[in-house]
């Protein structure tokens, strides 16, 4: 049970000066970022299955054709794949996407569209495959039991209070008012019901004594999971 992992990102591109200039950048937006200059150097990482969480894959490679790769590279890992490739062939495009890759961008390209494609790749993952665990510190959200640990003994949550905790722990850092809060977890209208949002609250601010977070509120500010200051 540990902490938030972070995404891994394959990046495989022939071309020495582009690998590291987009490795670097990456790295610094918070990536972990693998490299690799051949679909050779490619089977050897993916056999060591180091969880890929997306591939970068430059179409034209020193020992073969990045497009004929995917369906070899679908066996590994289900992470999208972001083609890259200085043709411009709609040909190459159709087949790219209707071959197994979620996105296409031709060279040259932006170093901020890179990331900002490489983001939404990695945000439509997740929303479509949402972790089984969601875990912030000692605190484990088990999204299938729909339980949550604290230091690896059950909270007792109640229902609603899971549902209220887990939401606001997607939204870490954001304000949520109990209205909102309401309509999410009791999915009713939320007029006159902000009482049982601050009663569950409260509840859950005693549970996570220890943790290390907490539920902060403030007046027109909503209700914040963060870390204790």
């Amino acid at each position: 049970m540990n902490e938030k992992k972070t995404p891994v990102i394959l990046m495989v591109e022939d071309n020495e000066h582009v690998r590291a200039l987009n490795c670097s950048v990456l790295e610094r937006a918070g990536y972990r970022v693998l490299t690799a200059k051949s679909l050779a150097e490619t089977r050897r990482i993916l056999a060591g299955k180091p969880g890929i969480s997306l591939v970068v894959l430059d179409i034209l490679l020193p020992d073969g054709n990045g497009l004929a790769f995917i369906s070899e590279l679908r066996q590994s890992t289900q992470a999208p794949v972001l083609l890259l490739s200085s043709r411009r062939d709609y040909e190459d495009i159709v087949n790219g996407l209707t071959g197994g890759a979620d996105d296409y961008m031709t060279k040259p390209y932006r170093i901020e569209e890179l990331l900002a494609r490489i983001v939404g790749l990695l945000r439509r993952r997740e929303a479509m495959c949402p972790p089984a665990e969601v875990a912030r510190g000692p605190l484990v959200m088990d999204t299938v039991a729909q339980r949550g640990f604290l230091f690896d003994r059950d909270m007792l949550l109640q229902p609603r209070e899971y549902a209220i905790l887990l939401f606001l722990i997607q939204n870490e850092g954001r304000g949520i008012s109990a209205e909102q809060l309401y309509e999410a977890v009791w999915k009713l209208p939320a007029a006159g019901n902000a009482g049982a949002v601050r009663t569950a609250v409260s509840r859950l601010r005693r549970k996570l004594a220890g943790s290390g977070y907490t539920i902060t509120s403030g007046r027109g500010s909503g209700y914040c999971f963060e870390k204790e200051s």
